[in-house]
């Protein structure tokens, strides 16, 4: 299954993106499992709410992931199956490039899901604010340590407002709004300029 990255020479300002964060039971894929999905669609250099949406998957047992998301087993109950979940996920993807913070828990997630659901292995262009926001730093020589790459951190340094960490949606939100402020100068530049650890994997 593979998603089209953009053509090389598509300007920033008309790139169609996806911001989405995944909350799952531990962060490797092979032992954990989603509880919850959340995304924004990001129009260039706007944020679209209208297409935001959120999931709470169903079955999931928490466990003490609970403590770090706050979902109940008893929300994982009544939430939606992964398959429904992943499937509305790939329909708001089609025609935009994912955007999340450490894309690579995401990107993995998804692949793992989409394999196990569709038999398919999955290829799709990512951006990545974390991998931005590190790139930014070195070229300004400073070389960042794991907490200075911290969502939170990070958008504390752009001025950005703060929110209540680990609910999908949230986290969703204030990735597209930090990447929009990443690349606030970027005007001018493509999707092709962009490094290379944040584009198609």
């Amino acid at each position: 299954m593979q998603f089209p990255a953009p053509a090389a020479g598509t300007p920033l300002d008309d790139l169609r993106l996806l911001a989405v964060d995944m909350e799952a039971t531990d962060i490797d894929p092979r032992r954990g499992r989603i509880v919850s999905i959340g995304w924004v669609p990001v129009e260039g250099r706007t944020i679209s709410l209208t297409g935001a949406r959120y999931f709470v998957v169903q079955g999931t047992d928490v466990g003490e992931s609970a403590t770090i998301h706050g979902i109940t087993d008893s929300e994982a109950a009544s939430g939606v199956p992964e398959e429904e979940a992943i499937g509305a996920l790939l329909q708001a993807l089609q025609g935009r490039v994912l955007l999340a913070h450490f894309a690579e828990l995401e990107r993995s997630y998804l692949e793992t899901a989409v394999l196990a659901h569709c038999g398919k292995k999955l290829r799709l262009p990512v951006a990545d604010t974390f991998a931005l926001e590190r790139r930014h730093m070195e070229k300004m020589g400073t070389y960042p340590r794991g907490e200075d790459l911290r969502l939170a951190t990070v958008r504390r340094r752009y001025g950005l407002p703060e929110y209540r960490n680990h609910n999908a949606l949230t986290d969703a939100l204030a990735c597209a709004e930090l990447y929009l402020a990443v690349t606030a100068q970027s005007r001018g530049r493509t999707w092709g300029s962009l490094p290379d650890t944040t584009r198609s994997k």
